[in-house]
């Protein structure tokens, strides 16, 4: 279901997108848990899309969460940690916060 949200996403289908991805978000946190690497992946899934389609508040505590909780179960320099640091960095920046911004941009 991931996959397939992740696909229409790409294709600029955004709206047909947003089920899947939420549908998948609940049944992740549901099986494996919160901290599970896959939810954690479609929670930073979810926070793209939202980005993607102007909800930038609504995106905000998607990619607050999964950057919390990649730094606590992978680390600070683990790749995907790294793209949530980005990920949120620039989500600040496109909000306007670029002092938020600033020092997750410069990690």
């Amino acid at each position: 279901i991931n996959n397939l949200g992740m696909l229409l996403h790409d294709q600029g289908r955004l709206g047909e997108a947003w089920p899947l991805l939420e549908e998948a978000l609940a049944a992740l946190r549901e099986t494996l848990g919160d901290r599970h690497p896959d939810t954690l992946t479609s929670i930073n899934n979810l926070g793209m899309l939202l980005k993607a389609q102007g909800r930038l508040d609504e995106a905000r505590p998607l990619y607050e969460e999964a950057l919390a909780a990649r730094r606590e179960t992978l680390g600070d320099r683990h790749p995907d940690t790294l793209g949530s640091i980005n990920n949120l960095g620039t989500l600040l920046q496109a909000q306007g916060r670029l002092e938020e911004a600033r020092p997750l941009l410069e990690e």
